[in-house]
């Protein structure tokens, strides 16, 4: 029996999306559930569009990771995989103007606005702790 092409996608894909929500991240897998948290969650929360990028492995995942780890982080936490689920990604986007699509990309939103964003071209000339101490950064000025 052969398998899809979409069947070895998804689990090819699999081990990436793992990184990062068993670090407590939620996928948000269509537009409506974007459209459900982005624009009326309080506080604050980070968006990272994932990707199957190299430096979405070597960079960006690790460096989100790692920035977790601190003392302050964002009070809500999501991923959309860019991609995969390109509705929803697409719709996730609308709240990253007037950056362009970028992926991977992270965001961080308060009250729904954007207030950080880390592009593509940020993420793959840096390494991991780069992109941490960029987000840690991030967090201790949006998310007191």
């Amino acid at each position: 029996m052969s398998m899809s092409f979409d069947h070895y996608m998804r689990d090819m894909v699999q081990p990436m999306r793992d990184e990062l929500t068993t670090l407590g991240i939620q996928e948000l897998l269509t537009p409506e559930d974007v459209e459900e948290k982005l624009p009326t969650l309080k506080g604050t929360t980070l968006v990272v569009v994932n990707s199957v990028c190299g430096c979405a492995a070597g960079q960006c995942r690790p460096g989100v990771a790692k920035a977790l780890e601190h003392d302050i982080t964002p009070d809500h936490l999501f991923t959309v995989f860019a991609g995969q689920e390109k509705e929803a990604t697409a719709k996730a986007r609308e709240y990253f103007a007037p950056y362009p699509p970028s992926s991977p990309s992270i965001a961080l939103l308060k009250d729904g606005e954007l207030v950080h964003f880390i592009e593509r071209e940020q993420i793959e000339d840096r390494s991991a702790n780069d992109i941490a101490e960029a987000l840690t950064n991030a967090f201790d000025r949006f998310c007191r």
